[in-house]
């Protein structure tokens, strides 16, 4: 379907061609970077299924985050890994077109994924008597089915758009993955009006999660301060603290790449991208273990689980 559409059949992504000097060294770098968000993500989702203790709507969602975030790391980073160790940076029209669709319908997702996360926050800090009757498991199942649909919904409306494309040369783009606005240079028919869409739908699926984000910390922030103990407002605020690092992380990375203006230098663009890409997969299960003390006693758990069945082992084998 996509080859009747277009009158090229493959992209060259050109990504670090400019550090071709680094390529050995990246490769590692990024290697490194996948194994740890892949095990930490999963090390996360294990946790969360395997600790009672751990079943509550926010670590719900964060289980949800967490297996979203394997999905988008192995969106961006295997195509990476495979271009620095072989050097081949061609990809088709229609991997290309797909990487693009679940990289969109992903970044989607977390938004509102992140959107629903700090509703949890505002009802248990504003509303905390009335926390386990809003937030039960029902509409804890719905929230999170909404957010994958909807962003399924927008994004397949982006995908009907970018199949229409016409692509006839040139078919270098100047990225290590198949971002819009850099394929959508790259369209040979109605260029601006792409642009245009692709710039509006994106706007529609991220601007209202966002904005209820925005209002859900105002909300927690003025219940916060009307807290009349210093001791109060900060044992209030770290419950909600870890989940306000992992969403200014990814917002500030959102707002960086696609918001304000870019620099001529390109290599920086890409560095930026690279934070935007690679960073928040990575640092969310960190933030979240690192800061929570219920996932901290979960870990302690499985590790004296891990060390008791080791011990056994060893007695058995005497």
């Amino acid at each position: 379907m996509w080859k009747n559409q277009t009158e090229i059949t493959e992209f060259i992504l050109l990504g670090f061609g400019e550090l071709h000097h680094l390529q050995i060294f990246l490769f590692l770098i990024f290697l490194v970077i996948y194994i740890m968000t892949m095990a930490a993500n999963i090390i996360t989702i294990l946790l969360i299924v395997n600790d009672q203790s751990l079943h509550t709507p926010m670590y719900f969602f964060l289980g949800n985050l967490s297996c979203l975030e394997t999905f988008y790391s192995s969106t961006i980073l295997p195509r990476i890994l495979v271009s620095l160790l072989t050097g081949d940076k061609t990809i088709s029209v229609s991997g290309c077109i797909t990487q693009l669709y679940f990289f969109a319908f992903l970044i989607s997702t977390e938004c509102y994924l992140l959107s629903v996360m700090s509703y949890d926050r505002y009802v248990a800090v504003c509303k905390p008597l009335h926390y386990t009757m809003f937030m039960n498991m029902r509409l804890c199942i719905q929230l999170v089915l909404a957010s994958w649909l909807n962003s399924m919904v927008f994004t397949s409306i982006f995908l009907g758009m970018v199949l229409k494309i016409q692509f006839c040369g040139p078919h270098e783009i100047d990225h290590f993955y198949c971002d819009s606005l850099p394929l959508v240079k790259l369209s040979c028919n109605q260029i601006s009006l792409v642009k245009n869409v692709t710039i509006i739908v994106s706007f529609i699926f991220t601007f209202p999660p966002f904005l209820l984000t925005l209002t859900s910390y105002a909300y927690i922030i003025i219940t916060i301060l009307k807290i009349p103990t210093t001791t109060g407002r900060q044992r209030t605020f770290a419950t909600c603290s870890s989940h306000l690092i992992v969403v200014s992380i990814f917002y500030g990375a959102l707002i960086i790449v696609y918001l304000i203006p870019k620099t001529e230098t390109i290599n920086l663009n890409k560095l930026v991208s690279v934070l935007y890409t690679v960073l928040p997969p990575i640092a969310n299960p960190l933030i979240y273990s690192l800061r929570n003390k219920d996932v901290k006693e979960a870990i302690k758990k499985v590790m004296a689980n891990m060390q008791n069945q080791f011990v056994n082992w060893r007695l058995k084998s005497w």
